[in-house]
């Protein structure tokens, strides 16, 4: 969203603040209004569905009627509660589609992000500037990041010409990763995409499955796939992976390749060995850039397999030109109960799998 739409959704608010002083422990109530019902109802979601979300986020009360918004609550979090909903009326207001809880997780996120990094003049001056990064594609329009994990990833992968993206399933490291490569291809800084994920197999036994090479493959490049077809169109999928310029390049068969003017991605990188790792990176040629994501607590190499993505991410540590992000389990993005889930093996592994267990896990509340 550009300055000028943010200045525009500004416009469209009206009584914004407190509208009484009050102690830091005391409640405040804070007002706003939306120029626009119909967008305001895409803001409160289904049911105010969204209303209720952030009320239980950020501990505040919210009521919702018409075009009309009273938040109440402390002063910290009305006002976080504020900018969020001025965020998501900025988004609709620009894209016009219907928000998902995800999008409001991005928004409180991005809310409690600018409130460690900036003055409170500025935020007040800004609450519905974005300044987490984005991607965009002819399909999808501009995808925002909704957490300080994926708004430096986006940053990395526009200034570094091979970053590694490590952590759980969820994250939306791959799926970003493709997002990202989709727009270099359409805005012509690339001229090909190349897709490679390897098999537990390491790639040598392929042959023993029925089909083609695209047909051994596919089985386990469903992910990458599906994220292709929601940044393109299909039938610019179906073209692109007849011409050539979308190739399916089996991590087996990338030895003696030179890639030039390329985006190359490596999903699944844990399950590499050492040997085919250095190999897939020496590939690297002029004008073309590389993105290999995994998630090292899913190794499925034999016992006494070295992983190839725990190696190159040590010796390569501090290399200029390499950009590495690591996505922890509070960066899930993928339904919140996942990151629950994540959490709980995180805490398994540790030992600590005992601590902090709920007592009547019945009664856990949603978020």
């Amino acid at each position: 969203m550009s300055a000028s739409d943010g200045a525009g959704a500004r416009g469209a608010l009206k009584g914004r603040g407190p509208v009484r002083p009050a102690g830091q422990d005391e409640a405040v109530e804070v007002p706003l209004t939306f120029d626009d019902n119909r967008l305001a109802s895409l803001v409160f979601g289904q049911y105010d569905q969204n209303v209720a979300h952030i009320e239980r986020r950020l501990e505040v009360t919210a009521t919702a009627l018409g075009n009309h918004l009273v938040i109440k609550g402390p002063p910290d979090a009305a006002e976080k509660a504020r900018r969020v909903f001025q965020k998501l009326y900025a988004r609709v207001r620009t894209g016009g589609s219907t928000l998902t809880l995800g999008d409001v997780d991005g928004a409180i996120r991005e809310a409690t992000a600018q409130a460690s990094l900036f003055p409170a003049e500025t935020i007040a001056a800004e609450a519905d500037k974005p300044h987490f990064e984005q991607i965009a594609t002819r399909k999808r329009g501009a995808v925002r990041a909704r957490n300080p994990a994926q708004d430096e990833y986006i940053k990395l992968l526009r200034t570094n010409e091979l970053v590694f993206a490590e952590g759980p399933a969820g994250t939306g490291k791959t799926w970003l990763a493709v997002g990202h490569a989709v727009s270099l291809l359409e805005q012509g800084h690339a001229e090909k995409l190349i897709l490679s994920r390897p098999a537990v197999e390491a790639g040598e036994r392929l042959g023993f499955l029925p089909g083609d090479m695209r047909e051994k493959v596919d089985p386990y490049l469903r992910p990458i796939y599906d994220a292709l077809y929601d940044f393109m169109e299909a039938r610019h999928v179906d073209r692109g992976l007849q011409t050539g310029q979308i190739e399916i390049a089996p991590l087996a068969f990338m030895r003696g390749r030179t890639l030039t003017n390329a985006v190359v991605l490596l999903d699944e990188a844990q399950n590499t060995t050492s040997m085919q790792m250095k190999m897939f990176l020496t590939r690297l040629g002029e004008g073309s850039r590389m993105i290999i994501t995994g998630d090292p607590s899913q190794i499925d190499l034999p016992p006494g397999q070295k992983s190839g993505l725990v190696e190159a991410v040590r010796v390569l540590d501090g290399v200029e030109g390499i950009g590495r992000v690591r996505f922890k389990d509070v960066d899930v993005v993928r339904h919140d109960l996942v990151r629950r889930i994540v959490t709980a093996y995180e805490r398994a592994a540790h030992g600590e799998d005992e601590a902090d267990r709920n007592p009547n896990p019945r009664r856990r509340p949603l978020a």
